[in-house]
């Protein structure tokens, strides 16, 4: 079981080395039936002492995951203290009119509704609400982030759309610190695929965390990145890493980032090389890559957990060992001399 725990921020609120997805729980690729589904969620206590910590979002399945939760928790007789539910907002359900929902067409299985994206004050009042009418009742988030802010704003028309949709999001978080001063949530983040978008919100916005999705990585790691990271811990933030196997893709998976990349294009002359270089010294040194993987993702002090999903409850207590153990500086000492890693990280045991 995993009982280190670390505080996000000057929050008080105490989070394992392990948060969990919930994006499964939405019918994300695939319908998992109920009780597998409520495997899943058992064995979250299973592996982590109390309180357990989940990651959703009203995107998860336009709601299905916040659902799912509040019905799964209430079946297996949780307590409300001994869950504490992250929710990531921006994303507000509605009536499905189309064949398939509008978000992310291809993603989510048999679903019922679908979902919008909005930001503002009153947006995110309103996201935040419908989340915890859809958990039920019982249980509420106790954390909220705005969700996939980089990609609004990836979207704007114009620098002018940029401006004002910048303007939406910060708003956006003025309702979300007023709901933490009406002690309505306990903690304010950010959960975002590109880093330099929560560096550029950073400037006017002091979170009390963030999540990091695909960026700090064993295959990713930029200075800047690693230098934001060090700005965040003096300041202390607390950080979430997540996607640390960059949409499966280094741990054997074919999606890179969750897209289809040819081994002959740009990007795949330089991914596949350095996954099979990678795998070959992980041979060598008789470890396991997705090991590797988790290790370097908990690397920098300022992460204090990572946000790992899985449909496959068998895996958790894998997880859970994995970090248990250590990783022989030869190894990391390897990565450096074959340049497959920053020679610079100060963090690993070298």
């Amino acid at each position: 079981m995993s009982t280190s725990k670390k505080t996000l921020g000057d929050t008080g609120v105490e989070v394992s080395q392990i948060i969990y997805g919930t994006s499964y729980l939405g019918n994300l690729y695939a319908a998992l039936p109920y009780p597998e589904k409520l495997a899943l969620m058992k064995k979250w206590f299973e592996c982590t002492e109390k309180p357990v910590v989940i990651d959703s979002a009203g995107k998860y399945g336009a709601g299905l995951a916040l659902e799912t939760i509040g019905k799964g928790l209430t079946d297996l007789g949780i307590e409300p203290d001994d869950i504490i539910i992250s929710n990531k907002l921006g994303w507000y359900r509605v009536p499905l009119e189309t064949e398939e929902p509008t978000f992310e067409p291809g993603a989510w299985v048999d679903l019922e509704y679908d979902a919008i994206q909005i930001f503002g004050y009153d947006e995110i009042i309103k996201c935040f609400e419908q989340g915890n009418e859809l958990l039920g009742g019982r249980y509420r988030s106790d954390i909220a982030s705005v969700h996939d802010p980089d990609e609004y704003l990836h979207a704007a028309s114009d620098s002018s759309n940029r401006a004002q949709r910048f303007q939406e999001i910060l708003e956006s978080y003025r309702a979300l610190f007023d709901l933490k001063k009406q002690g309505k949530v306990k903690a304010v983040g950010i959960g975002s695929k590109d880093w330099t978008i929560i560096r550029e919100l950073y400037e006017h916005v002091r979170f009390d965390w963030v999540m990091l999705a695909n960026s700090y990585t064993i295959f990713s790691h930029p200075k800047e990145l690693v230098q934001f990271m060090d700005k965040l811990k003096e300041d202390n933030v607390g950080i979430i890493n997540s996607a640390v196997f960059h949409g499966g893709f280094l741990s054997g998976g074919e999606k890179f980032d969750y897209q289809d990349i040819a081994p002959d294009s740009k990007k795949g002359r330089i991914i596949y090389p350095w996954r099979k270089e990678f795998n070959s010294i992980c041979e060598q040194h008789g470890l396991n890559p997705a090991d590797v993987c988790l290790h370097f993702g908990l690397s920098h002090p300022a992460i204090v957990g990572l946000a790992l999903n899985t449909s496959k409850p068998e895996k958790m207590n894998k997880n859970v060992e994995i970090l248990n153990d250590s990783i022989p500086a030869s190894f990391w000492n390897a990565l450096k001399k074959n340049k497959l890693i920053n020679t610079e990280n100060a963090y690993l045991n070298t």
